[in-house]
């Protein structure tokens, strides 16, 4: 990185010929070294001391502000943001950061020592800097097709430069002049032409008296680039700003309202034309209302050549505004046009090329096609002309008609399987149905199997079916002979006996107490479900100027216990409220008279009435 990036560094002395206060010393050191590097730390610790110095006193903030000037912290700032993005971490969005903090400390700084410099010098550079930043952004979001981030990042930035626009207004002419503005002018991009758009409207809303010190050069620029945005552009936001920054704009300037009228003759027309039905309708009339209020008629029915003769000049700024547009357009495409020619005219002779090659191939294979072929049906007559030389006169009759027999069937054949594949197609969709309806019945029986699967592991045991009073004796003398030979170490086998007995009676009163369980456990959840709605309605309830008659309905429990408890509270709260006041003395936090002891000794099942 070149040294004349940055600004020269500074003397170690502060903006009174003073030593630099040590809160500043680590963000100047910072700031007087030559790396990218730098710019991560010289952002944070300039959002912790602005942080900091905005809690406390506007004096205080007003003096940081012309410290970070003097210091030459917001000259370093400014240079950072023409830096090669690429060459920082995060570059676009920390040079963003960096141009939000400058449009920040440029306002609200009060007097000082050097005013004339900072005025005239510092600001019209750091204006640059941030309009040079904000074309780089464009043309990245532009290039890269980024929308999202690019404009988000691009309007961050015009915030900044509309701050200072409001605060400085003297400004608005250096933006005016500025190439960088004139190249964000001229983008045909809408959510540009909505940023820039907007910053005048921001800036005419917040202080109408930058109309009057303008004059008539920069406003006709703005105005010319509102109304032609308006006119080219078919977005709705574009033309709802832009009918707003005109309303502001004829609102506040006379002369301004006589110069739009007498530039901009059809504007009331197009606008009804292409903006009416969009959504801000309201404003649309406003504007026309504007236009059509001091509409000289009487003096074009007096002087028809001067008519004539503004009707020509509007046609020929009409002509060139159109013109010039088509030019940016193609100017903007050419690039791309003559690339796309280029690939079209290589792949069309390329497959030019490929389809004579083929033709060619396909013209050579059907001349040897048609040689074999002749070649074939030669030599087979050849051999037909020597058989019936060599064949005696009484069997040429007859290998004549086994030649056409074998022609019949072949011409049987043909036909046979032409009439099937016709009737195939025909049948088609029945086939199709046929295999999705089997296909359908494999599913179905599939699910079948596996809930019969699933019922029998349900089910439980029972013995297998069909045994005999001879076969279940043997199994019982061969199970016992199988322990008798195989004894357990664990258990014997009247220990075993009994846990299976056991287990059998668990199993058995599992079975039998399931449906009983369920219906518990229904009831509870039920329980629990009217509790929680008790409790949303006892949380969330209507205020006395909503609430309705019906509501209280929902307030009222139906548990005895909590019903007569709440009547008690309510009488003892009404006694106490008619008692003088000298007897509440002392008792503002007591509780009401406790219930008496009986009313709680209750069943507790009719707590939940709704439920049993």
């Amino acid at each position: 990185m070149t040294s004349s990036v940055f600004p020269q560094p500074l003397s170690a002395m502060g903006p009174s010929g003073d030593e630099i206060n040590p809160e500043y010393k680590d963000l100047v050191a910072d700031t007087r070294e030559e790396s990218e590097q730098k710019i991560h730390d010289v952002l944070s610790k300039l959002k912790d001391l602005l942080g900091r110095k905005s809690l406390g006193d506007q004096r205080e903030l007003e003096a940081c502000k012309q410290s970070l000037y003097s210091y030459g912290v917001l000259k370093y700032c400014s240079a950072s943001l023409r830096l090669s993005p690429t060459r920082i971490e995060q570059g676009y969005a920390v040079q963003t950061q960096m141009a939000d903090i400058l449009s920040m400390c440029c306002v609200g700084l009060g007097s000082f020592r050097g005013m004339d410099v900072f005025t005239q010098e510092f600001l019209p550079s750091m204006v640059e800097n941030l309009l040079f930043l904000a074309d780089r952004l464009m043309n990245r979001a532009l290039r890269d097709k980024a929308q999202n981030e690019m404009i988000r990042l691009f309007r961050k930035v015009f915030d900044s430069i509309g701050w200072l626009l409001r605060a400085h207004r003297h400004l608005i002419h250096h933006v005016m002049r500025s190439k960088h503005f004139e190249s964000v002018q001229m983008c045909e991009d809408d959510d540009i032409a909505v940023v820039t758009i907007k910053m005048w409207n921001d800036i005419f809303r917040a202080n109408s008296a930058v109309l009057a010190e303008m004059g008539n050069r920069a406003l006709t620029g703005i105005t010319d680039d509102i109304v032609y945005k308006m006119s080219s552009s078919s977005n709705p936001v574009i033309g709802r700003a832009a009918v707003k920054t005109l309303i502001l704009i004829m609102d506040n300037s006379n002369s301004t309202h006589q110069l739009i009228y007498k530039r901009y003759r059809g504007l009331d027309d197009l606008s009804l034309k292409d903006w009416r039905g969009k959504g801000f309708d309201a404003a649309l009339d406003q504007l026309i209302d504007r236009l059509q209020s001091d509409v000289p008629w009487r003096d074009t029915e007096h002087d028809p050549k001067e008519s004539s003769e503004e009707k020509v000049r509007a046609a020929c700024v009409i002509q060139a505004t159109w013109r010039a547009h088509q030019t940016r357009k193609r100017l903007k495409n050419l690039p791309r046009a003559v690339s796309t020619l280029q690939r079209s005219f290589r792949e069309k002779r390329r497959r030019q090329q490929e389809h004579a090659e083929r033709q060619h191939a396909e013209e050579e294979l059907r001349h040897q096609v048609c040689l074999r072929r002749q070649r074939a049906m030669r030599q087979f007559r050849q051999r037909q002309l020597h058989l019936m030389e060599i064949l005696p006169a009484a069997q040429v009759e007859r290998y004549m008609g086994e030649l056409e027999k074998k022609a019949a069937v072949l011409i049987q054949r043909v036909w046979r399987g032409h009439s099937e594949r016709r009737n195939f197609q025909q049948h088609k969709y029945i086939l199709k149905q046929h295999k999705a309806a089997v296909t359908l019945q494999r599913a179905i029986l599939r699910f079948l199997k596996r809930r019969k699967a699933q019922r029998i592991i349900l089910t439980p045991f029972k013995g297998p079916k069909g045994l005999t009073d001879s076969r279940r004796t043997e199994l019982r003398r061969q199970i016992e002979e199988h322990i008798s030979l195989h004894p357990s170490s664990v258990m014997s086998a009247e220990g075993s006996m009994e846990l299976h007995q056991r287990a059998q009676s668990l199993l058995h009163k599992h079975l039998v107490n399931k449906a009983s369980d369920r219906a518990q456990e229904q009831h509870r959840q039920a329980l629990l479900a009217q509790i929680n709605t008790d409790i949303e309605l006892l949380l969330n309830p209507p205020s006395l100027k909503d609430a309705r008659g019906e509501d209280a309905i929902l307030f009222l429990s139906r548990s005895v216990p909590v019903a007569t408890r709440a009547r008690q509270s309510h009488t003892a709260l009404i006694q106490s409220m008619r008692l003088p006041w000298w007897r509440m003395l002392g008792e503002e936090f007591s509780s009401p008279e406790d219930p008496p002891r009986k009313d709680y000794d209750m069943d507790i099942e009719s707590l939940y009435l709704g439920g049993s």
